[in-house]
């Protein structure tokens, strides 16, 4: 699922600049109003392009990836260690019944 999510931001990433660089600037037709276009340079520029709606589709679309992997990322309930075993060194203790325990230490008190 992890893997799913991610390239599929992948993809989005690579969509959204495309549709970015596909779109002109606002200060393109700059030159036009100037020469005595009708259009305003820093007005209203009248209802919204399919590059410019799309390109708002695909941004919410990132935020949302964006958002889901970073919580992903910090609640992980799996490790990968998880199931995997410690090597170490098997010792067998020989053991005597019948035969006293050793005394313990004590320490000299000066």
């Amino acid at each position: 699922m992890h893997a799913a999510i991610v390239s599929f931001h992948i993809i989005i990433c690579i969509a959204m600049i495309l549709t970015v660089l596909l779109q002109t600037g606002k200060g393109a037709d700059m030159g036009a109003a100037f020469g005595g276009s009708s259009q305003t340079v820093f007005g209203s520029s009248g209802p919204g392009t399919f590059l410019g709606k799309m390109t708002t589709f695909i941004a919410i679309f990132f935020m949302l990836t964006s958002l889901w992997l970073a919580y992903a990322s910090t609640h992980k309930t799996s490790s990968i260690m998880e199931g995997a075993s410690v090597p170490g060194v098997e010792q067998t203790i020989p053991t005597d019944e019948g035969a006293p325990l050793p005394a313990p230490v004590k320490e000299k008190s000066d």
